[in-house]
């Protein structure tokens, strides 16, 4: 499940930046906003998922 929430971050990353070259205007505002969502959800699983260390 780990590496999966990783494949996500990463490709929701590469995706946003992507995005900010190839659309402009409220089509790119809205595609970052789905893709920033996206990164904040897999963080907040990854964030959760992690073993805590004393």
């Amino acid at each position: 499940m780990k590496a999966l929430l990783w494949f996500v971050l990463v490709v929701a990353v590469a995706f946003n930046v992507a995005t900010s070259f190839a659309f402009d205007g409220v089509q790119q505002v809205l595609i970052s906003v789905g893709s920033g969502v996206v990164v904040i959800g897999s963080a907040v699983g990854l964030f959760l998922m992690r073993t805590k260390r004393s």
